[in-house]
């Protein structure tokens, strides 16, 4: 019975022991369950979350954590001239909770007031309003009390700050930056703006860019250690890129000095204002599709860009007068200035496309070089007569007659050869109805404001019909942008090659190394180098050509510069309602002839002239931007002048002539006597008088015996002068 009980009790004991062994496993198992459960979810709020996280973190460490602001990049011309920049300024920061931990019953030993006076002395802050603010914030680290203050502004209060024995305190300067532009208004609407003491991109470059021009903003804070000792830990900012644009600011003061020069000769013309509503003008690269320059009367101060009056739409009175509701409208009208007319404005043409309904009808094989045309004067188009600008008609022309007179007949009938399902392929290929996606935001959409083959058409009402094709053949009724024409253009004379246009040639970190070059991008190529070549000629004709049997005269003969080779075109387009009174006139052309290194695209909106129709005010904006820029652009002339321009350019020498101003020849002072000029020194040199030298002396004569006989030798027949009167001797 003994053995029994005690191998009974011994089996209890094998069996509690198991019992426990399994629930220490389980609890065992429990626990690395729940530890891996904590650290996968560690790791994933980490991999999701963590950036959040350490964020928070860092910002709760200590409330007297600084910001550390970064630097936003900069802006270049294609030249490394600074277009844009960020200027450091300072905040100054009033810390109350510090004032007061210093503060003291005692005046030699206070800080608070010592600091408010201070604030008051240097800074203009209104006493009252600090004693308002200590009260109410006594446990806050961070007041803002002055924003955006230069250098020169703080530096003599922290020189105060800092002296030996100053009772200055709570006091620091944050760091911040304010963005600026070198060259207030030139090339605004390229380069665009930020929001005031924000870096958010308004418009340009500084919007299309702005992720590439920010950088990443740092930090400064204090945190306890393990042995409860403050300690500063610092994460640097880092600095946005910059950008070097492809304007060349010599070429886009240029520009914006001859528009700005056009407005004023026209100013109260013919009517109240200035010379044209809009007068803009764009210039590019035709190889690589870069804007070498962009402008239009409408601009503005970069530096000042919300000022109504600062931007002459309202006088200072004008704008005192109106009431809140009012400037807020008045306000609005800055969007005027801020939208770039050249890509972000639609109109019609006009004759400036009639080279790409040429282009494509010799493409397709529809017309050939050669082809010639009759003119009456007007073609009858599904019972509705279309008129030519020549009401008397031009006669017998061929295909470079039909540019060069600017024929409206011809290039009817050249379109309905071409058809209208071939003329809508090739305006599609040539980007019209398609945005260029040029890298500048607010590019205007023009797929609704032409019309389609009836394959193509996205719309019942957008359907090309017989009147449509036959308008749209030479620039009417349908619409465009500045952009569009011009790359359209380019690839008509460079060979061939559709370029997409771009504003940006090179990202740089902030060290000026190179990020990122921007390399040009061939989108397609619409039309032969031999088309090409034939659109040159008949361009390069249009405006050198000579009058044919008919009396026509080339259309562009007025932007011709002597002694250059040229090609351009003429466009004027009639605006609606078509009631022969307001007209939108232009000129496209390139430099040089034979193989163009620059295109340039004016146009004129409504002239201030009783006859707005006249393309010869295009013509002259467009000749003087290129007087200056072809030399800048080391393009120089290469031909002799035409006989009918030596007048023209016998009365610009004799103008610059008149503008120098005369030099004013400078007496010589008189020599003093018994002196003389050393040729090789230049110095003034005494010579011996003669009354104290020996005659007899031969050292007078350099050793050579004095001869009273010599005489004057004639020069020989060889070496007399000889006029030459006879230039055929």
């Amino acid at each position: 019975m003994a053995g029994n009980r005690r191998r009974t009790v011994r089996r209890r004991k094998r069996q509690n022991t198991l019992k426990m062994k399994r629930k220490l496993a389980l609890l065992f198992v429990v626990i690395v369950l729940a530890l891996i459960g904590i650290f996968s979810w560690l790791v994933y709020i980490i991999r999701v979350s963590g950036e959040q996280y350490t964020r928070k973190v860092l910002s709760q460490q200590d409330t007297n954590s600084i910001l550390l602001p970064y630097k936003r990049g900069d802006i270049y011309d294609r030249n490394g001239t600074l277009l844009a920049t960020s200027e450091k300024v300072y905040n100054v920061i009033l810390d109350p909770a510090v004032l007061w931990e210093n503060h003291s019953d005692q005046p030699d030993k206070d800080c608070v007031e010592p600091t408010l006076q201070a604030l008051v002395d240097y800074f203009g802050q209104d006493r009252a309003k600090l004693n308002e603010i200590m009260e109410e914030n006594k446990k806050s680290h961070y007041v803002i009390l002055s924003r955006l203050l230069t250098k020169d502004q703080v530096s003599e209060f922290e020189e105060a700050m800092n002296e030996e024995g100053s009772r200055i305190a709570g006091v620091w300067m944050e760091d911040a930056y304010i963005r600026r532009y070198p060259y207030n208004t030139l090339a605004c609407n390229v380069i665009g703006h930020t929001i005031t003491g924000r870096n958010v991109g308004q418009y340009g470059i500084e919007q299309q860019y702005t992720d590439v021009l920010n950088g990443e903003d740092g930090r400064s804070y204090n945190y306890l250690n393990e042995d409860l000792e403050r300690e500063k830990t610092v994460r640097a900012a880092t600095d946005g890129n910059s950008v070097m644009s492809t304007i060349d600011i010599t070429l886009q003061e240029i520009v914006e000095k001859a528009i700005s020069d056009f407005q004023e000769k026209y100013r109260n013309a013919y009517r109240e204002g200035d010379g044209s509503y809009t007068a803009a003008a764009l210039m590019m690269d035709p190889n690589t599709g870069e804007i070498l320059a962009m402008a239009s009367n409408r601009k503005y101060d970069l530096n000042d860009p919300y000022n109504v009056v600062a931007n002459g739409l309202y006088t200072e009175e004008e704008y005192d007068g109106l009431s809140d509701e009012e400037k807020k409208e008045a306000d609005l009208e800055m969007n005027t200035l801020w939208r770039n007319f050249c890509i972000s404005d639609t109109f019609e043409p006009g004759s400036t496309v009639k080279p790409i309904t040429v282009a494509a009808a010799l493409e397709t094989g529809v017309i050939h070089d050669g082809d010639t045309f009759l003119c009456d004067g007007k073609k009858n188009v599904a019972g509705t007569d279309i008129s030519c600008a020549k009401k008397l008609g031009h006669g017998i022309i061929n295909i470079e007659g039909s540019i060069m007179f600017s024929c409206n007949d011809a290039l009817m009938q050249i379109a309905e050869k071409l058809g209208e399902s071939n003329f809508s392929r090739y305006q599609s290929m040539f980007n019209f109805g398609l945005r260029t996606n040029i890298d500048l935001p607010g590019e205007a959409r023009t797929d609704s404001l032409i019309y389609y083959s009836r394959e193509t058409a996205p719309k019942e009402n957008l359907v090309m019909r017989s009147t449509d094709l036959a308008t749209n053949s030479f620039g009417q009724n349908y619409n465009v942008t500045m952009i569009q024409v011009a790359s359209a253009f380019s690839a008509c004379v460079n060979g061939g090659y559709y370029y997409k246009p771009h504003v940006v040639k090179k990202i740089m970190d902030s060290s000026g190394g190179t990020v990122e070059n921007v390399e040009p991008v061939l989108l397609r190529t619409p039309i032969s180098t031999k088309t090409s070549s034939l659109l040159r000629k008949y361009l390069y004709n249009t405006m050198y050509g000579p009058t044919d049997a008919n009396g026509n005269s080339a259309s562009g003969r007025t932007a011709r510069i002597a002694g250059y080779a040229l090609g351009g075109k003429t466009g004027t387009a009639e605006m609606i309602p078509r009631d022969k009174t307001n007209y939108l006139v232009s000129f496209i052309g390139f430099a040089p002839a034979e193989h163009p290194e620059v295109v340039l695209y004016v146009i004129v909106d409504r002239p201030n002239a009783e006859k707005q129709f006249s393309s010869a005010f295009a013509q002259e904006l467009w000749k003087n931007i290129m007087k200056e820029a072809l030399p800048y652009l080391n393009i120089y002339p290469t031909e002799e002048i035409p006989e009918d321009m030596q007048a023209e350019v016998a009365a610009e020498q004799a103008a610059a002539a008149a503008q120098e101003p005369e030099e004013e020849e400078e007496e010589e002072e008189p020599i003093p006597e018994g002196t003389v000029v050393d040729p090789q020194t230049g110095e003034t040199v005494q010579m011996p008088d003669p009354s104290t030298v020996d005659p007899d002396d031969p050292s007078v004569m350099g050793n050579v015996p004095v001869n009273d006989n010599l005489v004057d030798v004639k020069p020989t027949e060889a070496t007399e002068e000889v006029e030459d009167d006879d230039p055929t001797e």
